[in-house]
């Protein structure tokens, strides 16, 4: 039975332009995503939502809450708890600038899509509720661009919690995609208090479930996912509580995964180093196997 790897019907042609060299690949953005955790007694569950499918990127496919980042996110200091900007900076491999960026898309994009803020009046709290006609406001304002996410927190009092997320691993969308994404994944638990939903106008159905659950109606062809997201949901198999994977987090490694592809003996070969369940190959005439 085939699996539910996402895989879009004009890579081959893109693929085998990249490999002749008629396709430039475009410069990737920035991105951040995080799978959100909750505890229950069956082991952890994570927070995924279906793409629509008339997406033009991954539609159908199952996916975290994320999204690009706002250039603004990084234009003025936010205020922070956690580790300092400078310490982020050397975890993501980026400057200080930046590092608030991706750690402000990722608590954004969380809020916008889930309606979870990782984010309290001091530097030890979380808002415990972000339901009602003010929040849901001020959320429509962000995703619409109307406000920064620096002026949202300003307003409203908040505090960045930098120290509930932590750093999972790092994809880039392969060069052929004419959309491209430097996403890094961010692991948090659902604050005490908080209850998501589904406020992305961009899923048709949002679920809780055990990521080794998530992984078997995977391998069964149940659901569509891209190669990061079943990567990273068999990865969190071996956590038994979400504080468990927040605390193994600092020691992953972030070297970005990056599809490569290659001509071998008539056919085009896809494959994602150190992930070889994602290898395919591609007729130079044909569809992928």
């Amino acid at each position: 039975m085939a699996n539910g790897q996402w895989f879009p019907p004009d890579w081959p042609e893109r693929i085998r332009a990249l490999a002749d060299g008629t396709l430039t690949p475009v410069t990737p953005k920035r991105a951040a995503t995080v799978m959100l955790l909750k505890d229950t007694g069956r082991g952890p569950v994570v927070h995924m939502l279906r793409r629509r499918a008339s997406m033009a990127f991954a539609g159908g496919a199952y996916a975290y809450p994320g999204g690009g980042v706002d250039p603004r996110d990084d234009d003025r200091h936010v205020r922070w708890a956690g580790p300092t900007r400078a310490w982020w900076a050397e975890r993501l491999g980026v400057d200080e600038t930046t590092a608030q960026a991706i750690v402000c898309a990722a608590v954004r994009e969380t809020y916008e899509e889930a309606g979870v803020l990782l984010a309290g009046p001091a530097p030890d709290s979380v808002v415990r509720d972000t339901t009602g006609d003010d929040w849901e406001a001020d959320r429509a304002a962000l995703v619409a661009r109307e406000t920064s996410f620096a002026e949202f927190l300003d307003r409203r009092g908040l505090i960045l919690r930098s120290d509930l997320l932590g750093a999972w691993t790092r994809w880039i969308t392969p060069e052929f995609e004419p959309r491209r994404y430097d996403t890094w994944f961010f692991v948090a638990a659902l604050p005490e208090g908080q209850r998501t939903r589904n406020a992305s106008t961009e899923a048709d159905r949002t679920v809780w479930i055990r990521p080794v659950d998530a992984a078997v109606s995977y391998d069964e062809g149940e659901l569509l996912m891209m190669p990061p997201t079943i990567a990273t949901l068999r990865q969190l198999t071996a956590c038994a509580t979400a504080a468990e994977a927040l605390a193994a987090a600092p020691g992953r490694d972030l070297t970005p995964v990056l599809a490569r592809a290659r001509l071998e003996a008539g056919e085009v070969v896809l494959s994602w180093p150190g992930h070889d369940e994602f290898t395919k190959h591609i007729p130079t005439g044909g569809a992928p196997a």
